[in-house]
């Protein structure tokens, strides 16, 4: 079967295929990639059509200094009293977007060239390969804001991590360096900015050159439990975050982010 080849844009997310590599690329750099409910329909577009296309690998990117800072802010404060209702909006075709995504047979590779936060945690996480550069730094920040994670950042940072520690981090929300998410296993490598390209490229050319069969089968034998129980932690998050969005602590929470002072949470 001959191999799809195309390249699209739309709200922030730019996607392709072509020489039997996948990719999605986040480009909404003048708002560190957070992600909107106009950018989160894209990327449930980009990841349904890049999968259709049956690459043998996928990229995750992103464009400018930053991977993804998470949720959009400003989109959070201005929907007000609903927040819960846009909370809905993005993550019920979103997460199932993701769980295809992070549990299909193609390989996924994240190239992650700076900071990711909240949302973009998991983004970047869900990946098979997370290849990022020293000026990373992560920091799930939903505490600080009243909230609790979405993406999968709680699922993917816990089986990257630890348990514990990805509790810990979650609840302390604060900033982890590069060296310690290498040494955490947050991260697979760290190259200099002026290399991560050349890294990324190279691994993708070596995964898309080999057998498909053998890679959807390591893959699928690797996520067998993990998998198994994704669509029910993506579930479980999504009802806890709703749950968070109809709290005054969450509205407190995102307003005192905007304002740049500390939350007075009840």
């Amino acid at each position: 079967m001959q191999q799809q080849s195309f390249d699209r844009t739309a709200d922030g997310i730019a996607w392709s295929v072509a020489d039997r590599i996948g990719r999605i690329v986040l480009h909404r750099a003048e708002r560190a990639n957070a992600i909107s409910l106009a950018l989160s329909r894209a990327l449930v577009q980009a990841i349904d059509e890049v999968l259709a296309a049956q690459p043998r690998v996928v990229l995750l990117a992103a464009a400018g200094h930053t991977f993804c800072a998470g949720g959009d802010i400003d989109e959070f404060l201005a929907a007000g009293d609903g927040l819960e209702a846009l909370v809905d909006d993005i993550l019920t075709p979103l997460h199932p977007a993701l769980r295809r995504l992070a549990c299909g047979p193609a390989p996924v590779v994240a190239a992650v060239n700076g900071a990711i936060g909240g949302a973009g945690v998991g983004l970047a996480l869900c990946a098979d390969f997370v290849l990022a550069t020293p000026a990373l730094k992560l920091r799930t920040g939903y505490a600080a804001i009243g909230l609790s994670p979405d993406l999968g950042t709680s699922f993917f940072l816990a089986r990257r991590v630890g348990v514990v520690r990805a509790m810990q981090w979650l609840m302390l929300s604060d900033p982890i360096d590069a060296q310690q998410c290498l040494a955490s296993g947050a991260v697979d490598a760290l190259y200099p900015q002026a290399e991560l390209q050349e890294r990324t490229e190279s691994l993708l050319r070596r995964l898309a050159q080999g057998s498909p069969e053998s890679l959807a089968g390591i893959k699928r034998l690797c996520d067998a439990v993990s998998c198994a129980s994704l669509a029910a932690h993506l579930e479980l998050e999504h009802r806890l975050l709703s749950r968070c969005a109809r709290s005054t602590n969450a509205r407190e929470g995102i307003r005192a982010f905007r304002q740049r002072r500390a939350p007075r949470f009840a």
